[in-house]
């Protein structure tokens, strides 16, 4: 009998075991990110003219976040929070051109800095997990043979743009596999051109992910559209729209990137994936034109692209992971960017760095925040800097909102829950939430040596 009873033991601990070991598998980590794309750019979002059947259905296959942020209001400094964690206060790319400093780029001009060997990334902390990783599309954060390239900063595999102004063309002359240049023939004039980038990246990506399918990955899929030039191989159904050129094109390049959207998720899918696969789907900043009476690309927000109010830094950003995240959900909880290493790490099983900004939100997404530890992550301050129109700040506390437009003037006050649009400065109104800003501002940074502010 005895025996029996420990047979029976030992078999509950061995069934218990393996279950613990099965809930806790590594998830594929999949980041998709569109560049310059409004948060009202896709229907789930409230566009009706731009068609984006697939990312509709990431929204209602997961979670749907209103209160999400890019790193930046500009392409660089944005994925340099992403990848690092650290907002842009913090992080070493805080601008795309350095103001002291940087290397000479592909596209010619002087001052691109890049990430250097100190600075941890998210696919670093992925590859200390046993993941094989890979970056598909613009980089931005280091030129070739530098100290930023990503191949040195944690990807096993690259294939795309190393440099954002060369990004600009659709139809380059050449991309980069790894550190290797990959030259495109079919784009070898004005008139030739027939090697379209982001169907390039489409195509890798998916190879990546065929090819990675029996070990957990991450792959970061940083699409080039809608960004301008405004090109795409045609125009689909926008073709006898009633509108100017480059609004055909923009919708085109953003309904052809939705497209492929659906065939890398239709693959992981199909591959028996789609349980153990997060996917993320966002933004890299605003919109660089709102499109207004047409498109509405920035919806009711404040602002575009470059500009510090909600329409330059706000995006949508869906995650969808079946079985774990739930279907059909929205949440209003304001995350950002920084936010995404600390919460991979977490669902990796790795450590989390000590010295980021950003928070782990797992939690949030798996539906298990208790209200304390949702607290916390509403209570938090976010911060954002920029610095191609002077020093710019913006942070958000709760639902206040401080913008200062320049460092030697008042701030700027805003209720977002009561004002999304940002249409009335309340800073006179409430001087003890603004000296709160205040103080927050004079602390919340370390002076940097490529890009000195008015305050360092």
């Amino acid at each position: 009998m005895r025996i029996i009873i420990i047979l029976a033991i030992t078999l509950f601990y061995s069934i218990f075991a393996e279950a613990r070991k099965n809930d806790q598998v590594q998830p594929n980590i999949i980041w998709i990110m569109a560049d310059d794309m409004g948060y009202g750019d896709a229907g789930c979002y409230g566009q009706k003219l731009i068609k984006t059947p697939n990312i509709d259905t990431l929204s209602t296959e997961g979670m749907r976040f209103t209160n999400a942020y890019a790193g930046s209001t500009v392409c660089a400094p944005s994925r340099s929070v992403l990848m690092t964690g650290k907002h842009a206060g913090h992080t070493r790319v805080r601008g795309n051109f350095g103001i002291r400093g940087g290397v000479v780029g592909l596209g010619g001009g002087k001052g691109r800095v890049p990430l250097r060997e100190k600075d941890l990334t998210v696919a670093e902390i992925l590859k200390t997990q046993g993941y094989t990783t890979g970056l598909v599309g613009k980089w931005g954060l280091g030129e070739p043979k530098s100290s930023g390239a990503p191949n040195k900063k944690g990807f096993d595999f690259f294939f795309g743009f190393y440099n954002q102004r060369r990004a600009h063309n659709h139809y380059p002359d050449f991309l980069w596999l790894n550190e290797e240049r990959f030259d495109l023939p079919g784009n070898s004039g004005r008139d030739h051109q027939s090697q379209y980038a982001q169907d390039l990246f489409s195509s890798y990506a998916m190879n990546f992910i065929r090819q990675s399918k029996d070990v957990p990955f991450f792959l970061y899929i940083s699409f080039t559209v809608p960004h301008s030039k405004f090109q795409a191989p045609n125009l689909g159904e926008y073709d006898q729209k009633n509108w100017t050129d480059e609004q055909k094109f923009y919708a085109a390049m953003i309904s052809r990137m939705d497209s492929q959207i659906g065939d890398i998720v239709g693959l992981v899918d199909s591959l028996g994936k789609k349980s153990n696969t997060v996917i993320f789907f966002c933004s890299d900043n605003g919109a660089a034109n709102r499109y207004e009476g047409r498109f509405d690309s920035s919806g009711a927000l404040r602002g575009r692209k470059r500009e510090m109010y909600e329409g330059g830094i706000r995006t949508p950003m869906i995650v969808r992971w079946p079985g774990k995240i739930k279907a059909h959900s929205v949440d209003h909880t304001p995350w950002y960017f920084a936010d995404f290493l600390p919460t991979v790490a977490h669902l990796a099983g790795g450590r989390i760095p000590d010295d980021i900004d950003g928070m782990d939100i797992s939690e949030i997404l798996l539906g298990k925040a208790t209200s304390s530890s949702r607290k916390i992550i509403n209570n938090r301050f976010l911060y954002w800097e920029f610095y191609e129109r002077g020093f710019q700040q913006a942070v958000r506390w709760k639902n206040w909102k401080a913008v200062k437009l320049k460092w030697n003037e008042p701030i700027e006050l805003y209720d977002l829950s009561r004002d999304i649009s940002e249409s009335r400065n309340i800073a006179a109104i409430h001087p003890e939430v603004v000296a709160q800003f205040e103080f927050y501002l004079k602390n919340c940074r370390i002076p940097s040596e490529e890009f000195p502010s008015p305050l360092d």
